[in-house]
């Protein structure tokens, strides 16, 4: 039944709301934000810019995070008018906004010591969870009466709104129901207020003006990418096109210290996806901590370090890899979060095209130089080993294992230290995972006859090269030079990569382990003189350990390429990584 009465008092109430409160709106003052920049420097190489023209020029920083330059203050009245008059004349962007006192933190401009500028004291910097409660600007029943009166956009735009600062998950579908109010209600007790779930018009206003003012320093935009087949939606405002490098696509950052985008695109199978999953963990710019998960269609991997935060998500599909990566600095957790919601939900791959390996024709030094934003992880030294039980144990130096966050074996296997014996200068390894040497060490124990024939094999050139390289030399004594027991002089033109590399006989025995080289303190050892730990040092360091050594029972010489592929098969590289 319609009853006018009832229709009447609705109508007063939604007047009530949308007329300004006695006391309150008429006497705020507020600010023009005219521009937001990620740094603080940059704030103030643009706020010295705009205080040439406009004395009142302050900058504060905001809740995001950024730096705002603002223009103000300014009787709430008049601001509106003032933002209009300034934009019609190009003074200042067309994206300025009216800003709250209570949105602004700390000031930064100008500087100390200048003269101050006038605030509002709700700008002074509070900490968010700590903002004081202000007085609302509507009662509950006046809030819920200019409610009504939004449009469904106008739901919507609230709803993306609360999203964008974490408070909501829901469907942007306009509907204001318990996961909407209760997103609200978390939203008003972020900034001190009594959680209602209602959102009077202030309210409303300082979300939208926070928000605006976020996405616009953002510059989130639509790129297609049309050679790589990607559309997705980047913050403009923070990175730039920069080169294509298939199968990458990068967009540097804008400012110095600023984060970085990469998208991936390249034709491949199944073993190519694999291939770029293992690839891309190599990188420089992708740190080692952090998760890692794999599926047929699509990989996540994310690195963390005190430096870098890398995220990267690719997926294979119809012949096709597709992805994107995000670099950024640690520290920037809630801009990154906003960044990469955006990037995920909007990423939308086409099968039709990938980019072409071949589009980008350039010299070795050219390539050099694009891909010095993906420097490929290096280790910081390289050394040899040999495999000396079943398992996959590798011998090796005490140097190859010294001060290190982690080491491998042969570049991909993780090994932890199990022995270190200072004395003779041996480590022993243990695999992390299976592994299954072709090839385990036979020891010869008894003392060789000096002038023997040896071999050494090894890996000189560190991890530059893919397999050991046999080395020829001569056993000099059966002692060091000081009638050491445990030591065997040997000649031979050895590299500091093949210390840890096996020392074998014509039998393919293997006497000994070549040892870093090193003179006496204050001596220089002539070029050619090497050292090499014997075979039955070698047996006390690994039974001490618990390995058994195999012993060796040869008579005879092998054939050449015998010996070698003994010695290739025993050998393994030995990688310290930081």
């Amino acid at each position: 039944m319609f009853r006018p009465f009832a229709a009447l008092a609705l109508f007063l109430a939604m007047l009530a709301a949308l007329a300004p409160r006695a006391g309150l709106a008429q006497e705020e003052t507020v600010w023009i934000q005219i521009e937001a920049q990620p740094s603080q420097a940059e704030g103030e190489e643009r706020a010295r810019a705009y205080a040439a023209l406009f004395p009142e020029t302050a900058g504060f920083r905001l809740r995001s995070g950024w730096f705002g330059i603002l223009l103000g203050p300014y009787p709430a009245a008049e601001a509106e008018a003032k933002r209009r008059s300034l934009t019609r004349e190009g003074l200042i962007p067309s994206d300025s906004f009216i800003a709250y006192p209570r949105n602004l933190g700390e000031a930064f401009w100008p500087p100390e010591g200048s003269a101050p500028v006038p605030a509002a004291p709700e700008a002074a910097a509070v900490p968010e969870a700590e903002m004081p409660a202000t007085a609302p600007d509507e009662t509950p029943q006046e809030a819920r009466a200019s409610e009504a009166l939004l449009t469904g956009d106008q739901r919507k735009e609230l709803q993306v709104a609360l999203q964008w600062f974490g408070f909501y998950q829901g469907g942007i579908d306009g509907a204001f129901g318990p996961g909407t109010r209760n997103s609200m209600a978390a939203w008003q007790e972020a900034q001190g207020q009594e959680p209602t779930g209602v959102l009077t018009s202030g309210d409303r206003a300082a979300l939208l003006e926070a928000w605006r003012g976020e996405t616009a320093a953002f510059g989130f935009a639509e790129v297609v990418e049309e050679e790589a087949g990607i559309a997705v939606t980047l913050p403009l405002g923070l990175v730039e096109f920069d080169h294509y490098e298939p199968p990458f696509v990068h967009f540097r950052a804008r400012a110095e210290g600023g984060p970085r985008v990469i998208l991936i695109s390249q034709p491949g199978d199944q073993a190519a996806f694999y291939g770029l999953y293992d690839i891309l963990q190599t990188l420089e710019s992708v740190p080692m901590d952090g998760p890692r998960e794999r599926g047929e269609r699509a990989f996540g991997i994310r690195g963390t370090s005190a430096s870098v935060d890398t995220t990267i998500r690719a997926e294979f599909t119809g012949g096709m890899i597709k992805g994107w990566m995000f670099i950024s600095a640690p520290g920037n957790e809630a801009r990154d979060a906003r960044i990469l919601r955006q990037i995920e939900t909007s990423f939308t791959p086409r099968n039709d095209k990938a980019l072409d390996p071949g589009m980008v024709a350039m010299s070795a030094e050219t390539k050099a130089g694009l891909l010095s934003g993906l420097e490929v992880r290096k280790p910081r030294l390289s050394r040899s080993g040999l495999f000396v039980d079943a398992a996959g144990s590798v011998l090796t130096t005490i140097e190859a294992v010294e001060s290190c966050a982690r080491v491998t074996i042969d570049g991909k296997t993780e090994a932890s230290v199990a022995l270190s014996d200072a004395a003779s200068g041996l480590a022993l390894l243990k695999p992390l995972a299976p592994l299954s040497p072709r090839v385990v060490a036979e020891f010869q124990l008894a003392p060789e006859r000096p002038g023997t024939e040896i071999m050494v094999a090894g890996y000189p050139y560190e991890d530059r090269l893919p397999a050991p390289v046999m080395t020829f030399g001569t056993l000099e004594e059966v002692t060091g030079l000081d009638g050491e027991p445990g030591l065997k002089r040997l000649a031979l033109p050895a590299l500091p990569g093949d210390a840890g590399g096996p020392v074998l006989d014509a039998t393919g025995a293997v006497i000994g382990m070549l040892l870093p080289k090193a003179g006496a303190e204050g001596r220089t050892l002539p070029e050619g003189v090497h050292f090499a730990a014997s075979g039955a040092e070698i047996a006390r360091v690994l039974g001490a350990s618990g390995v058994a050594p195999v012993q060796a029972d040869r008579k005879a010489a092998l054939a050449p390429a015998d010996l070698t592929a003994a010695g290739l098969g025993m050998t393994a590289l030995v990688s310290c990584w930081d």
